[in-house]
């Protein structure tokens, strides 16, 4: 009863963390600065934080977990929808963790825990070919070091079932077709 009690206490400050994550200076400092020491290795300039992008990941990740059981999917690219994408995006999933008494719990990470994930993805990126390795996920990392892209805003919603989706917006957007990253 009393990990219950704990658990309920820790998801309803995880779900008011997530409403508010836009305005928190320390979560705000931990995405610029994750993004920017990745940047800060192919020398470039760094991402300064964008209220209106964190915004926009808060309706997103709002909507997935609403209506979507926090089941990753981007945003179309529809010009008719409520939703349409109309920056970069990275989108990160993750289940309640679960024990072998039946209960579960959100799992918790830090903003850095989540872009380093992302930034991962570099082990995978050949720049000299400008290519991904066959069956594997590059875009997340190209666009955290798109040349381009000077803003990022991002946002974090907890379902029902305590599974998690993290939303990360970038303006302007990265990963054209043909053009390296930096």
């Amino acid at each position: 009863m009393r990990n219950s009690i704990i658990s309920l206490l820790f998801i309803a400050a995880l779900i008011i963390n997530a409403s508010s994550f836009a305005s928190d200076k320390l979560l705000i400092k931990d995405v610029t600065s994750a993004h920017n020491e990745i940047r800060n290795k192919h020398d470039l300039p760094p991402l300064i934080w964008s209220q209106t992008l964190a915004d926009y990941a808060q309706q997103w990740v709002n909507h997935l977990a609403q209506t979507k059981n926090c089941t990753m999917q981007h945003r179309l690219e529809d010009e008719n929808s409520p939703f349409q994408q109309k920056n970069g995006e990275n989108l990160y999933w993750s289940s309640a963790l679960k024990y072998e008494d039946g209960s579960t719990e959100v799992e918790t990470f830090t903003a850095k825990d989540i872009i380093e994930t992302w930034a991962s993805e570099e082990d995978f990126y050949d720049y000299e070919t400008n290519t991904c390795m066959e069956d594997a996920d590059c875009g997340h990392y190209t666009q955290i070091v798109w040349h381009e892209t000077k803003e990022v805003g991002c946002a974090v919603a907890v379902c029902n079932d305590k599974s998690q989706v993290w939303a990360c917006n970038y303006n302007p957007r990265g990963n054209y077709l043909g053009e390296w990253p930096y």
